[in-house]
């Protein structure tokens, strides 16, 4: 078919594209889709926004409302939030009816329904396609979709199919399921095809000549469930890379990625962590999903016949195994790790804040981050939350890209090597610190809790521990047990339980790396911590059990109240002696160098920080 002739005048007729989304992980590709979007229409303006700036920066706000109230198609993705919600709520409306199009898509209802495309709006009760559409997504269940990841992907693909032949609005449903297929493979050729789409579909008044410019190309389609390679030509594929059988390697790690950062380009804090990893000696699958469900990535690259066939996995999505920011599926995230049986670590990218912003600030995550990145892949069963990167703001040709933090990539790379290197011993090889607070110190309180039986519970859980293959030699009983930690040669040093190791002041001025911050905070030490003012240790065959008691003179009874208001109203917060002296004598121990440790509090609320706040500085 032979394309029309159209004027030079036809194709610069200018024309305001606005994008409105929750981040800015596609603001490279997007730079990248107008420099190609210019060859036909020269006079297009594609602008892009996004909500997580809008708190640090009103000046940011207000040139996005200007962008929208200028707009002829806007489109409007990924908000859920509610101070986004209010924040951009006005605007839409007074803009809607004047655009050409608006397309509000995977966003909380409040925003949705102020999508008008042609004929097909989403304000009133669903008729005709979309009440048809809503009966094959499934009814929802306890709040969770009704229908997996999977297999809402499947049916997106496949409607635009079958409203090609469905004369009236389903055309403009059809368009409207299409923007989701471009924007969920969100790669510069998908953008740039987006934008000439939907200009080529809607563009209206003065802005019609360009509907005969503008070309309609159908959505690139990327695996949905793929394998991301660092390196190589064709970074996305479906295909594991083939091991090389005489590279030699300690282990491997499967990780999780975004598909979206990894279509739109935006993988530096990705490759950093692959080669960290890598050159620790271990292989790396770097795996992502399409949508926010990582249980088929998982299954596909992860396992084999049901087995894991990788030793640990890192999450870098900074979400839920399955669920995202606007929900999240705890009971089927728990279920695939309990298939999965290894030690699953959640890290963050940081979203809601820049690098910049994190590091000049004491909270460390937003509380919004916290919650979403932290808490909730806790509850699944994730460990090790750590900020590994985020937007550098003083970057001015990377600015919206992630980048990586490498003193923390690096520790990662470290505590999961070791992490796999502890997974591949053999049980009764393994050594297992415990550790019983002693709280309040110096009153006869080490080993008791409310309502708790501590002793009772060691004993079982080293009764457990045998049964399960470990080298445990086990006291004759509870009493037995209790009295070999609370007596031993305590009485020798006078102290409250058995001494295994102490600390001089001199040891503690000379080796610790932090004496500055923490005499800053708690005053040079006045006494010696030791040798029965710090830690006492007992253990028995290859199973340590670690007692911690704090005494004079940070962690009296009478400086008890000092310490708490320290710890809530000083910034920063830093360990007292007695705390960094006891990981001092974990780190040294022979017996130390690849340990899991096991809290046994003798509180439920027996933590030393109680801000409780995540994801801070190193400093």
């Amino acid at each position: 078919m032979t394309r029309k002739h159209t004027l030079a005048a036809d194709a610069a007729t200018p024309i305001n594209v606005v994008l409105v989304t929750l981040d800015n992980h596609v603001n490279g590709a997007i730079t990248r889709a107008e420099k190609r979007l210019v060859c036909d229409l020269p006079a297009v303006n594609f602008k892009s926004f996004a909500a997580t700036e809008w708190e640090a920066d009103a000046s940011a706000l207000k040139h996005c409302k200007d962008a929208i109230a200028s707009g002829d198609i806007i489109i409007v993705t990924m908000l859920f939030m509610e101070p986004h919600i209010k924040a951009i709520s006005d605007a839409l409306a007074a803009r809607r009816d004047s655009c050409d199009a608006m397309v509000c898509c995977m966003s909380a209802p409040e925003i949705m329904q102020f999508t008008r495309m042609g004929r097909f709006t989403m304000d009133g009760e669903p008729s005709g396609p979309v009440a048809l559409l809503k009966r094959l997504r499934g009814a929802p269940k306890d709040g969770k979709p009704g229908a997996s990841g999977e297999r809402q992907l499947a049916m997106l693909r496949r409607l635009p199919r079958i409203l090609r032949f469905i004369p009236g609005t389903a055309q403009d449903v059809r368009a409207y399921f299409l923007t989701l297929q471009y924007w969920l493979a969100g790669s510069e050729d998908n953008l740039t095809r987006l934008v000439s789409f939907l200009i080529h579909r809607y563009a209206a008044g003065p802005r019609e000549v360009l509907r005969k410019v503008a070309r309609e190309e159908p959505p690139i389609e990327y695996p949905d469930v793929g394998v991301y390679h660092v390196d190589g030509r064709q970074r996305i594929s479906d295909t594991v890379a083939p091991v090389d059988d005489a590279a030699e390697t300690q282990g491997t790690v499967g990780l999780l990625l975004m598909r979206s950062y990894a279509l739109a380009g935006n993988t530096r804090h990705y490759d950093a962590v692959i080669r960290a990893i890598e050159a620790r000696g271990l292989r790396v699958i770097p795996a992502f999903a399409s949508g926010l469900d990582a249980r088929p990535a998982v299954k596909r690259f992860f396992m084999s016949e049901g087995e894991s066939i990788v030793d640990a996995v890192i999450s870098l999505t900074g979400f839920s195994l399955v669920g995202g920011p606007a929900y999240n599926d705890t009971d089927a995230a728990q279920e695939m790790l309990a298939q999965l049986n290894v030690p699953y670590l959640a890290v963050q990218a940081l979203e809601f804040q820049s690098i910049n912003q994190w590091r000049e600030s004491p909270m460390g995550l937003m509380p919004v981050e916290a919650t979403i990145m932290v808490a909730i892949p806790e509850l699944d069963g994730a460990t090790g939350p750590m900020v590994f990167s985020g937007r550098d703001r003083e970057d001015p040709k990377r600015s919206f890209d992630m980048s990586p933090e490498t003193e923390r990539i690096d520790r990662l790379a470290s505590r999961v090597s070791k992490l796999v290197a502890l997974r591949r011993k053999q049980r009764s090889e393994r050594k297992i610190a415990i550790t019983l607070f002693n709280f309040p110190p110096n009153s006869g309180a080490m080993g008791t809790a409310a309502h708790l039986s501590v002793f009772e519970s060691l004993y079982n859980s080293l009764k457990a521990l045998s049964r399960a293959g470990y080298d445990v030699e086990l006291p004759e009983s509870v009493e037995a047990l209790r009295d070999s930690l609370l007596k031993g040669n305590a009485e020798l040093y006078g102290a409250e339980a058995n001494v295994h190791a102490t600390i001089s002041v001199d040891d503690h001025v000379a080796r610790e790396p932090y004496l500055e911050e923490i005499e800053k905070q708690w005053d040079p030490p006045r006494v010696s911590i030791g040798p029965m003012d710090d830690v006492y240790l007992f253990w028995v065959n290859r199973l340590e059990m670690y007692l911690s008691g704090c005494s004079l003179p940070w962690g009296t009874r009478e400086t008890l109240c000092d310490c708490s208001l320290r710890a809530v109203w000083r910034r920063p917060m830093f360990s007292p002696p007695t705390i960094a002296g006891y990981g001092k004598i974990t780190r040294r121990t022979r017996f130390f160098t690849l340990v899991p440790t096991v809290r046994l509090n003798s509180c439920p609320g027996s933590r030393w920080d109680c801000r409780a706040n995540a994801g801070q500085t190193g400093s």
